[in-house]
Formats: structure tokens, C-alpha cells, sequence
């Protein structure tokens, strides 16, 4: 769990927000509309045949919607989905059990699915590809292979690195999407039907002003939104306006671009300490306190986004935008912008 405001990492606080707040059906999903135009036909497809879906596999940043899609799309199908994560499967036996019990059709949610055992990964090739399980039954000279057929089911797996997943676990999935971060359009809706649902009361520019500050992610926008509403009732009489939003949030230190302090210390770090960069990840990691898996998963994707920060063969650069923002000079001659 990151205790980040702004991360779009879940944590303890959104657990039962995230239920109440989270779409039924694909016409309520908002965004990604590629993704749902395509998932829409996948869905009426395998329904009209009476199959199972195609396994899916969902990969984006977090906090942009993959659960919510996974529930979604068992929703759309008319079954039961049930949920895990690939840190949890321990031994292949924990997943033989979960697959053997899966009803005709039915959906398995696996997220966070790069981090599946390498031993329980070979398991799931057969049972993707062939609808069976092999598994061996003892051990030493007298050890034997016995094949387990499955019901037919549907695998959504989720990933916020997909790098990580190796090819022939990949090639499995016949349905394959790329969730981005979201438009502000979107966002707006989103901070628009949630605060209807939690009874809040909110003008346009309110939700346009939490919206701004929730970094293209959902999870972000409504995280915000429940943190503007305590304000509200406290001391703005439970309306969200503009003004109230931007009062809130200044308190909660979430800047106009929806930086915390850890964004704030990352990116002055580059500029003040490495002249801009560039610098590696490890250095850099190094100098803030931080892992470098945490400046490459949860810190640098909004950052490169937006065009704050580079990637260079070299490292890690700073943008014009990020000397503008903290009131800088950017050098006469910056390195070469490259991204990899």
C-alpha cells in the first residue's frame, strides 16, 4: 500500500470507496473508449456463441481502472469473477485449486500478474492454451504426469509492468489493451458522478478543479474528492466549489499539477543537485531515499507524461517545464531529448 495521496496505488482508505464508486456495466465505464469499443464486440461475440471469453490481458499505470474493466467484463458476460493477485499464489497447487474450481465460463482476475512464481507460471501455459492442467504426482523414479481437463474459463490479468511479463506467457492472451491516463473531460465526468453519488454537492468548476490535480488517474480523482468533501463540511458549509477545492487541496499540498512533496523533491533534486540531469535512476534514487522500482513505476510515468521529465540514453532530464514550474533558468544548451 503506498500512503502517497497522490499515488495511483490503492491503499487501506479506498477499499470500500472503490466498491461503491466503481461502474457496473461497459456503457457506465468511463475512458478508454478503443478499449471499450473493442472489448464491446469481444463480449457480444463470445455471448452469442455461448463460449468463454478470450483470456484478456489489461496493463497500464495504476489506479486507471484494470480491476474495475475485470469486474466490468464478467459483469457484461453474466458470471461469477473471482479475484487474486500473483504474489498471493504461492505454490502451483494454490492455483490448480482455484482453476479446478472455476464453474463454465467464469472469470479469474489475476492482478498484479508479473509477479506470478516462475514454477506456477509454467502451470498456467497448458491451462491457457489447452484447457487443462498438467500436473505432476509424486516424486523421484516413480513420480508420474496426470492431466487435469478445466472447465472453460476466462483469465483477466492485470499489470502496471508489462515488460516484465515473459513471451510465452504473453502470447497466451488473445486479447491484449493498453489503458492510458485519462482526459480531463473524463476526469471531470468522473469527479461529477461519484460526488452524486456520495451526496456531495458540486459545481462544474469544482470537479474541473479536482480533476486537474488528479494526474490523468481515477483512483487519484476520487481519492481527492473524498479529501475536498471532508474540507467542504468542515468549512465551506458541504458545497464544493472552485475556491473550496483549491483551499483544500493547497492544505493537503497537492499542487496545480497534482505533485506532492515527493515529486517536488524528485524533480528539484535533478535540477538543484545533478544540474538537470542528466543523472541514473540508482543515483537518483539514492539522493531522494528511494527504491529505484519506485521512481520507475510510481514516480517517473506521470512525470515523462506531462513532459516534466526525459529519458535519455544517459538518464534522467529535466524539462523546460520543469525549470518554468519551479521558477529556474534551463541551461542554453540542454542534452538531446531521446526516450527509450
Amino acid at each position: 500500500m503506498d500512503p502517497r495521496l497522490v499515488s495511483g496505488r490503492p491503499n487501506d482508505d479506498d477499499a470500500g470507496f472503490d466498491q461503491s464508486l466503481r461502474p457496473r456495466r461497459l456503457e457506465e465505464y468511463v475512458g478508454q473508449p478503443l478499449v471499450k469499443a473493442n472489448l464491446q464486440v469481444a463480449i457480444e461475440a463470445a455471448r452469442n456463441r455461448g463460449e468463454a471469453l478470450d483470456h484478456v490481458l489489461l496493463f497500464g499505470p495504476p489506479g486507471v481502472g484494470k480491476t474495475s474493466l475485470a469486474h466490468v467484463i464478467a459483469a457484461e458476460l453474466g458470471v461469477p469473477i473471482k479475484a487474486t493477485a500473483g504474489p498471493v499464489i504461492e505454490r502451483a497447487g494454490d492455483l490448480a485449486a482455484l482453476l479446478t474450481a472455476l464453474e463454465p465460463r467464469e472469470v479469474i482476475f489475476l492482478d498484479e500478474i508479473h509477479r506470478l512464481d516462475a514454477r506456477v507460471e509454467e502451470i498456467l501455459y497448458p491451462a491457457l492454451e489447452d484447457g487443462s492442467l498438467d500436473l505432476m504426482i509424486g516424486t523421484g523414479p516413480g513420480a508420474r504426469s496426470m492431466k487435469i481437463p478445466l472447465k472453460p474459463f476466462t483469465l483477466v490479468g492485470a499489470t502496471t509492468r508489462a515488460g516484465l511479463l515473459t513471451a510465452p506467457l504473453r502470447a497466451r492472451f488473445g486479447i491484449v489493451h493498453r489503458l492510458d491516463f485519462y482526459e480531463q473531460a473524463d476526469l471531470e465526468f468522473i469527479v461529477t458522478r461519484s460526488a452524486h453519488i456520495l451526496g456531495v454537492p458540486i459545481d462544474e468548476a469544482g470537479a474541473k478543479e479536482i480533476a486537474t490535480r488528479s494526474r490523468g488517474t481515477p483512483r487519484i480523482a476520487n481519492r481527492l474528492l473524498r479529501r475536498v468533501r471532508d474540507y467542504a463540511e468542515v468549512r465551506a458549509g458541504g458545497a464544493i466549489t472552485a475556491a473550496v477545492a483549491q483551499d483544500a487541496l493547497r492544505l493537503l499540498e497537492v499542487d496545480a499539477h497534482g505533485f506532492d512533496e515527493v515529486d517536488r523533491k524528485l524533480l528539484l533534486t535533478i535540477l538543484e543537485k545533478f544540474g538537470g540531469g542528466p543523472v541514473g535512476v540508482n543515483a537518483l534514487a539514492a539522493a531522494i531515499s528511494e527504491e529505484p522500482d519506485a521512481i520507475e513505476d510510481i514516480y517517473e510515468p506521470y512525470l515523462l507524461q506531462i513532459g516534466f521529465l526525459d529519458r535519455t540514453p544517459r538518464g534522467r532530464v529535466a524539462t523546460r517545464r520543469a525549470y518554468e514550474h519551479f521558477g529556474r533558468m534551463p541551461p542554453e544548451n540542454p542534452p538531446q531529448r531521446k526516450l527509450f
